[in-house]
């Protein structure tokens, strides 16, 4: 094939392999197959400072996204009074949540039942939703006088629902790589959840089943694809779309429930027809990928002042729901009205970005890692290979 075909920008300035992936993250790091075998070989002579080098541009994309997670949240309050508020709040969850499930995915396609891997699982995902689950329970309890309010690991409450489907998504990496249809197989699978009342809220399974197809698309996703958004086109493309999207959704603003961009109800639950939750489905996955695809043609792939902030993504969205559930619970919104007048509604916005990007940096991230990231390796046991490599170390008599 010739120049011409490749997307613009190709020569110079390819996005890097993907590395392989740590726990913490929201999603693995190392591309699958040989060819990532050749490229970790290739540069093993580079020594460790090449090996950990992070990739700027999935970093930048963590931190816009984890950014608009928290302007959602703090626009939440402001939508029941405002129509214009409605609409971005129905455009941002269009695509913000589908972007970290995508980048999840595509960062878990070297996840396999090996030991390491299976370690880092349990330390960076299983054991934060314990201790978050924990730890919302109980501030639920007293900071909304809800003394009934249950503990219970099965039932994810408010943000840990996200730590629990990665979890279950990542553990089906195996099985999405071994069939031949992927994403029309999770597709078909969100739309059979989307007609299912009889789910539950056992682990927020909805919501599992029915973002499980950007899981999977992520997972299918190649360095080159991030390439092709990144075409000068795409992103002059991208402002029209928004703004279609925008208008689109202030129409739709008082006729539709906001609540389908949330995926953890089916149709009937919603009060449509069953037959509306293959349509929404289908239409809602259409609609996110293209913005999901809109808003990386804006990120920026090089180094930026908050590219650092992209590692601790995590932490600001676990981290900062205590703070946007408690501004419901202690009542702000109702007390305060200048907060729902336009120059109250810019302050939010500012104020949940400010929050969350502080949340993110390394200072917090030292102090929350015992939660976030624990090593325990008292838990665990040691492998034959690490066992033989104890031996060889010990001095001999």
């Amino acid at each position: 094939m010739t120049n011409t075909l490749r997307p613009h920008g190709y020569q110079r300035s390819p996005l890097p392999p993907a590395r392989e992936a740590t726990a913490t993250d929201t999603g693995p790091r190392s591309a699958d197959g040989d060819a990532a075998d050749r490229r970790t070989r290739s540069t093993a002579t580079a020594g460790p400072e090449k090996l950990k080098q992070r990739d700027s541009f999935f970093d930048n994309a963590k931190y816009l996204a984890i950014v608009l997670v928290a302007c959602g949240h703090g626009w939440e309050p402001l939508t029941d009074g405002s129509r214009t508020a409605e609409a971005l709040y129905m455009v941002v969850y269009g695509f913000h949540m589908p972007a970290f499930i995508l980048i999840s995915g595509y960062f878990s396609r070297s996840f396999d039942m090996r030991p390491d891997r299976l370690k880092r699982l349990v330390t960076g995902i299983a054991v934060p939703y314990v201790l978050f689950e924990v730890t919302y329970s109980i501030f639920k309890r007293y900071a909304d006088d809800d003394p009934g309010h249950p503990i219970s690991l099965l039932d994810p409450w408010y943000l840990t629902w996200f730590l629990a489907a990665l979890f279950i998504w990542r553990l089906t990496t195996p099985l999405w790589k071994l069939v031949r249809w992927p994403i029309p197989l999770s597709l078909a699978i969100a739309a059979l959840a989307s007609v299912s009342p009889d789910i539950g809220d056992d682990l927020d399974l909805q919501r599992v089943l029915q973002f499980l197809p950007f899981f999977v698309a992520g997972l299918f996703m190649k360095p080159e694809h991030f390439q092709m958004v990144r075409r000068r086109e795409v992103r002059i493309l991208s402002v029209p779309i928004f703004a279609v999207a925008s208008v689109v959704a202030y129409w739709a603003a008082p006729r539709m429930s906001s609540a389908w961009f949330y995926h953890r109800d089916s149709a009937q639950e919603l009060t449509g027809p069953w037959w509306s939750g293959i349509v929404m489905t289908l239409a809602l996955f259409g609609c996110s990928m293209v913005l999901v695809a809109c808003f990386f043609a804006w990120v920026p792939r090089r180094r930026m002042w908050f590219t650092i902030l992209g590692a601790g993504t995590l932490y600001g969205y676990l981290l900062h729901g205590f703070l946007a559930k408690g501004s419901r619970f202690w009542g702000w919104f109702d007390t305060y009205d200048w907060v729902n007048t336009p120059a109250g509604a810019i302050a939010v916005t500012l104020f949940a970005a400010s929050l969350v990007t502080v949340l993110c940096t390394p200072p917090v991230q030292r102090m929350f890692r015992f939660a976030m990231e624990p090593k325990m390796e008292w838990a665990f046991k040691k492998d034959a290979a690490e066992l033989a490599r104890d031996r060889k170390k010990a001095p001999t008599g």
